[in-house]
């Protein structure tokens, strides 16, 4: 084990890793070192407890977050390895070295440290554990497509802000197994997704059909049932159409598998998005790549909104170029449809949400008051089923 100062020393000398220097933990914590140190009790006192506020904040265990931080760091070596790309001698050496001064770090007890500071009151410690940084940065890199790096591997479902890809730190939680019946469609959703991950053709999709049908819910139940195989999710406005050959360029190196996903998906026969849409579905050179599928869903068959106005235009060539418009939803590879359920089917959707709820209500009187509910609403889909059920919850006994 080096000693404090020549362990901070190489702390300064970190390339591959650099970037930690600007996580407030890791700066705070080598602070905290710095000062105890030196001989500056008050100074001491008051680094190593800024350290701890910040430490405690995510964890208890300074090795284990470390390493948190270590595996998530998105770093030159990382972003070589996940492009396929040789990292050569000298980088590996580099990464070797600097992986076993961050674990010497990361291993320092609280006690080691406190024992340097000339205070008798309470400081508060943190745990250790002895952890095989190379080993397990070894396994990483070699599961990347797994696990991915930076942002991929903290989250999975992320939006398109200001022109940047950014995570949803809270995504929708649904689950394949609280969806109710369309058990075939989603099984083709399914099946493609499958093909995706393992590195085979995958077609665009479009979810087409009825309001409150689970077109959304099943494409992000997806995500959330395999997200731990390598799967994101990116979710975009149709009015953001216009950047996808800049997000497929993004993604395109990353090792991991991703569903670009537009909701309620249609255009007007002047859109500006529609060709971007279409460039990417027909596979042009500059707005596709086999690690990424679209999944879309629309309310409308032709994902077009044609007015008689647009019929009565001034173009020669109008029905070539209407045909064009109208054929968009044709340019998706599988077209999956759901249409609103039946009586029947709708009540098995309602029961079947109800054992999910843990509601307890005689079955005749249950179904009978889900169809006075459709009724009132508008017809029958599973949307109205769930939102039924939370009212009956929310109710109580006064239902």
């Amino acid at each position: 084990m080096n000693d404090l100062k020549d362990l901070l020393l190489q702390a300064k000398t970190l390339v591959i890793f650099k970037s930690l220097h600007g996580q407030s933990v890791f700066e705070k914590y080598l602070d905290a070192v710095q000062a105890c140190t030196e001989n500056d009790s008050e100074t001491a006192v008051s680094k190593y407890c800024d350290f701890i506020s910040e430490l405690y904040a995510y964890s208890d265990d300074l090795t284990e977050y470390i390493l948190k931080l270590v595996l998530e760091n998105e770093n030159l070596f990382m972003l070589r390895k996940g492009e396929g790309k040789k990292t050569g001698e000298l980088l590996e050496e580099c990464l070797a070295s600097e992986l076993e001064t961050i674990q010497e770090l990361a291993e320092i007890p609280s006690s080691e440290l406190t024992s340097k500071i000339d205070y008798d009151g309470f400081l508060p410690g943190y745990k250790t554990q002895k952890l095989d940084f190379s080993k397990i940065y070894a396994d990483r890199i070699h599961m990347i497509g797994q696990y991915g790096y930076g942002i991929y591997s903290q989250y999975h479902v992320f939006v398109v802000e200001n022109k940047k890809i950014v995570p949803v730190e809270f995504p929708d939680p649904i689950k394949l197994e609280q969806l109710s019946n369309y058990k075939l469609e989603r099984e083709q959703v399914i099946k493609n997704t499958l093909a995706l991950l393992a590195g085979k053709p995958a077609n665009n999709v479009l979810l087409y059909g009825d309001c409150g049908t689970g077109k959304s819910s099943t494409v992000k139940a997806i995500a959330n049932e395999y997200h731990t195989k390598g799967l994101r999710l990116i979710e975009l406005k149709k009015k953001q159409l216009h950047e996808l050959p800049k997000i497929v360029e993004t993604v395109s190196r990353n090792p991991l598998k991703f569903i670009i996903f537009i909701d309620d998906l249609s255009f007007t026969e002047d859109d500006d998005d529609f060709a971007a849409l279409k460039a990417i579905l027909e596979g042009s050179v500059s707005s596709s790549a086999a690690n990424l599928v679209i999944y879309a869903t629309s309310n409308r068959r032709h994902l077009v909104r044609e007015t008689f106005s647009a019929r009565q235009g001034d173009e020669i060539h109008f029905k070539d170029t209407m045909q064009e418009l109208l054929s968009l939803s044709d340019r998706f590879g599988l077209t999956v449809t759901f249409l609103k359920p039946d009586k029947k089917t709708f009540l098995e959707v309602v029961k079947d949400i109800a054992k999910q709820y843990e509601l307890e209500m005689p079955q005749e009187e249950l179904f009978m008051k889900a169809e006075a509910y459709a009724l009132a609403r508008g017809g029958r889909s599973p949307r109205v089923a769930k939102q039924f059920i939370e009212y009956l919850k929310g109710c109580g006994d006064n239902a």
